[in-house]
């Protein structure tokens, strides 16, 4: 069954405009909701911890800001930005003592509540808005007059407006001019954690490694194994995205295309889909949702590890050198120590 759509005519910001907003945390998705939606005209006030850093930064583009607790307990509708693995104990703390009845909890993710990591009061609206996209191109777009297609769910309406509340934080952050796509908290985080694990990071990243290794173990230059398996990645995603699969086979020589219908499905078989079946079922009962958990209480020391390795992989070498050359890739501060907060906000 295909999923309703609302767009602008559908979302009345009205629900959301005379009420107190808070945004709890102001790193991608939290900065991008917060300015789209004071530059709607809503009342946002932003949540953070005493020492945090981006205090002064929220400040400066002219939020009120406040302690996470005095901001839960002065406002209406109340966003959560922070990451699966902070919410927990956040919200043990900060938020759940001093919630009451008829408030509006918001989530960019359903992880925390889905898996069970926090347990919300029936008298409390719990929804979710979930752009499809990070928060930069959140902010940019909304910025351009245009947005990008936003994820809503329901998890408890305790008053009846819930649904009215979403719809109108979706249309405060432009999401409403690309589309509103109504799912529920299971589907999004599920859908999401797979495409994440199977798909857009791990499998797209372990296949153009495996793809740069085979060129490279059989005596080809780096240089071209980076260039034919990471460089012009960009070309045809770029392509897929704009006018599906068959546009990009449109577009490329026949030679690439035959390769693509013949080969494609010989490295990518249904010994493949089985392993991505079996990631779904860790997904969905939650054990991968534990593991990563556990990975972050115990200090990440297995996860840290793995991203020390990585980063001195060699196609890290190689590309860091190539893209050197390439003047119209704009030089990221990702990766170089400095955070996701710092980034966007430097951005803008």
């Amino acid at each position: 069954m295909a999923a309703k759509i609302y767009t602008n005519k559908d979302c009345n910001i009205a629900s959301i405009k005379r009420k107190k907003l808070a945004v709890i945390g102001f790193g991608s998705q939290g900065h991008a909701h917060a300015l789209n939606l004071k530059d709607s005209g809503c009342d946002v006030t932003i949540g953070l911890y005493k020492k945090s850093k981006s205090r002064a930064v929220a400040q400066k583009l002219g939020f009120k800001v406040d302690d996470t607790a005095e901001v839960v307990k002065n406002c209406d509708v109340i966003m959560v930005a922070l990451p699966d693995t902070v919410i927990p104990e956040v919200y043990e703390k900060e938020i759940a003592p001093n919630l009451k009845k008829g408030q509006t909890l918001i989530f960019c993710h359903g992880f925390a509540v889905h898996f069970g990591f926090i347990s919300v009061p029936k008298d409390v609206n719990v929804i979710m808005v979930a752009p499809k996209g990070p928060g930069h191109t959140v902010r940019s777009q909304y910025v351009n007059g245009k947005g990008v297609p936003t994820l809503i769910a329901i998890e408890n309406d305790a008053d009846g407006k819930a649904q009215k509340i979403a719809l109108g934080w979706a249309k405060g952050i432009g999401g409403s001019r690309a589309g509103v796509f109504e799912t529920n908290f299971r589907e999004e985080t599920v859908t999401d954690l797979f495409g994440e694990q199977v798909v857009l990071c791990g499998g797209a990243s372990a296949l153009v490694k495996a793809g740069f290794e085979t060129l490279v173990e059989a005596g080809y230059q780096p240089e071209m194994a980076y260039f034919e398996c990471l460089h012009e990645l960009k070309l045809i995603v770029d392509l897929m995205v704009e006018s599906g699969i068959a546009g990009m086979r449109f577009s490329i020589s026949e030679t690439a295309e035959y390769g693509d219908v013949t080969v494609g499905p010989k490295i990518i078989n249904d010994s493949v889909k089985k392993r991505m079946a079996a990631q779904l079922k860790r997904i969905e009962d939650g054990k991968f949702a534990k593991e990563w958990m556990k990975e972050y209480k115990d200090g990440c020391k297995n996860f840290n590890a793995i991203r020390k390795a990585e980063a001195k992989h060699q196609i890290e070498e190689v590309g860091e050198r190539l893209r050197g050359t390439m003047s119209w890739i704009k030089k990221s501060k990702i990766g170089k120590g400095v955070s996701q907060a710092s980034y966007v906000s430097a951005s803008k």
